[in-house]
Protein backbone atom coordinates (compact mmCIF):
# COMPACT_ATOMS: atom_id res chain seq x y z
CA UNK A 1 0.00 0.00 0.00
CA UNK A 2 1.24 3.78 0.59
CA UNK A 3 4.28 4.20 2.12
CA UNK A 4 5.32 7.00 4.60
CA UNK A 5 7.26 9.27 2.49
CA UNK A 6 3.88 8.56 -0.12
CA UNK A 7 1.63 9.70 2.50
CA UNK A 8 3.71 12.71 3.44
CA UNK A 9 4.43 13.51 -0.29
CA UNK A 10 0.56 13.67 -1.28
CA UNK A 11 -0.10 15.90 1.73
CA UNK A 12 2.32 18.28 0.83
CA UNK A 13 1.18 18.45 -2.42
CA UNK A 14 -2.59 19.16 -1.46
CA UNK A 15 -1.29 21.54 1.31
CA UNK A 16 0.31 23.72 -1.89
CA UNK A 17 -2.47 23.08 -4.18
CA UNK A 18 -4.69 24.76 -1.17
CA UNK A 19 -2.01 27.89 -0.72
CA UNK A 20 -2.11 28.57 -4.42
CA UNK A 21 -5.80 28.27 -4.80
CA UNK A 22 -6.26 30.91 -1.94
CA UNK A 23 -3.59 33.12 -2.80
CA UNK A 24 -4.84 33.25 -6.57
CA UNK A 25 -9.11 33.44 -5.05
CA UNK A 26 -7.68 36.28 -2.89
CA UNK A 27 -5.46 38.41 -5.38
CA UNK A 28 -6.63 37.70 -8.90
CA UNK A 29 -7.71 40.65 -10.42
CA UNK A 30 -7.45 44.08 -9.26
CA UNK A 31 -10.50 46.03 -8.21
CA UNK A 32 -12.87 47.41 -11.10
CA UNK A 33 -13.39 50.97 -11.01
CA UNK A 34 -16.15 51.72 -13.74
CA UNK A 35 -19.31 49.50 -13.76
CA UNK A 36 -20.61 49.26 -17.23
CA UNK A 37 -24.04 47.88 -18.32
CA UNK A 38 -24.63 47.38 -21.78
CA UNK A 39 -27.88 46.34 -23.62
CA UNK A 40 -27.87 44.64 -27.20
CA UNK A 41 -24.00 45.31 -27.60
CA UNK A 42 -25.10 49.11 -26.80
CA UNK A 43 -23.99 50.84 -23.63
CA UNK A 44 -26.80 51.82 -21.51
CA UNK A 45 -24.35 53.80 -19.09
CA UNK A 46 -21.16 53.73 -16.51
CA UNK A 47 -21.31 54.56 -13.37
CA UNK A 48 -18.62 54.66 -10.38
CA UNK A 49 -18.01 51.55 -8.56
CA UNK A 50 -17.13 53.88 -5.67
CA UNK A 51 -20.56 55.32 -4.91
CA UNK A 52 -23.30 53.38 -3.96
CA UNK A 53 -26.28 53.88 -6.42
CA UNK A 54 -29.27 51.50 -7.99
CA UNK A 55 -29.97 51.48 -11.42
CA UNK A 56 -33.29 50.59 -12.56
CA UNK A 57 -34.02 49.65 -16.25
CA UNK A 58 -37.07 49.05 -17.82
CA UNK A 59 -36.89 48.61 -21.95
CA UNK A 60 -38.38 45.99 -24.58
CA UNK A 61 -36.40 43.12 -23.38
CA UNK A 62 -37.43 43.58 -19.92
CA UNK A 63 -36.87 44.86 -15.91
CA UNK A 64 -33.31 44.65 -14.15
CA UNK A 65 -32.67 46.33 -10.96
CA UNK A 66 -28.60 46.79 -10.70
CA UNK A 67 -27.36 47.56 -7.12
CA UNK A 68 -23.92 49.31 -6.38
CA UNK A 69 -22.53 49.10 -3.23
CA UNK A 70 -19.62 49.18 -0.94
CA UNK A 71 -17.50 48.14 -3.85
CA UNK A 72 -19.75 45.49 -5.37
CA UNK A 73 -22.33 45.55 -7.74
CA UNK A 74 -24.85 42.66 -8.15
CA UNK A 75 -28.20 42.39 -9.81
CA UNK A 76 -31.06 42.73 -6.93
CA UNK A 77 -33.63 42.11 -9.19
CA UNK A 78 -35.13 41.11 -12.24
CA UNK A 79 -38.23 39.51 -14.37
CA UNK A 80 -36.20 37.35 -16.63
CA UNK A 81 -37.88 33.89 -16.39
CA UNK A 82 -34.52 31.60 -15.34
CA UNK A 83 -33.03 34.27 -12.47
CA UNK A 84 -29.29 33.57 -12.95
CA UNK A 85 -28.22 37.30 -13.07
CA UNK A 86 -29.87 37.50 -9.66
CA UNK A 87 -28.62 34.41 -8.57
CA UNK A 88 -24.73 35.69 -9.53
CA UNK A 89 -22.31 36.53 -6.51
CA UNK A 90 -21.21 40.42 -6.46
CA UNK A 91 -18.59 40.93 -8.60
CA UNK A 92 -15.54 43.62 -8.06
CA UNK A 93 -13.05 42.91 -10.02
CA UNK A 94 -11.90 43.79 -13.48
CA UNK A 95 -13.06 42.27 -16.38
CA UNK A 96 -16.05 40.29 -14.05
CA UNK A 97 -19.24 40.28 -15.43
CA UNK A 98 -23.33 39.67 -14.81
CA UNK A 99 -24.90 38.49 -17.60
CA UNK A 100 -28.72 38.22 -18.11
CA UNK A 101 -29.11 36.78 -21.53
CA UNK A 102 -32.88 37.04 -21.36
CA UNK A 103 -32.38 40.53 -21.73
CA UNK A 104 -29.76 41.29 -23.74
CA UNK A 105 -27.94 43.11 -20.85
CA UNK A 106 -24.16 42.83 -19.71
CA UNK A 107 -22.97 44.22 -16.54
CA UNK A 108 -18.65 44.28 -16.48
CA UNK A 109 -16.52 46.13 -13.92
CA UNK A 110 -13.42 48.35 -15.86
CA UNK A 111 -10.52 50.51 -14.71
CA UNK A 112 -10.73 53.72 -16.58
CA UNK A 113 -7.42 54.84 -18.26
CA UNK A 114 -5.06 52.00 -18.45
CA UNK A 115 -2.08 52.74 -20.50
CA UNK A 116 -1.76 48.92 -21.80
CA UNK A 117 -5.68 48.81 -22.32
CA UNK A 118 -5.91 48.51 -26.24
CA UNK A 119 -7.51 51.68 -28.27
CA UNK A 120 -8.87 49.67 -31.10
CA UNK A 121 -8.34 46.40 -32.68
CA UNK A 122 -6.30 46.11 -36.27
CA UNK A 123 -6.83 42.85 -38.37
Amino acid sequence: MFKKKDVTLIIAVLILAGLIAAFLRIYSGETGETVRIMIDGNEYGSYPLGEDSVIEIGNAFGYNRIVIENGEVFMQEADCPDQYCVEHKAISKTNETIVCLPHKLVVELHVQNREDDFDSIAQ
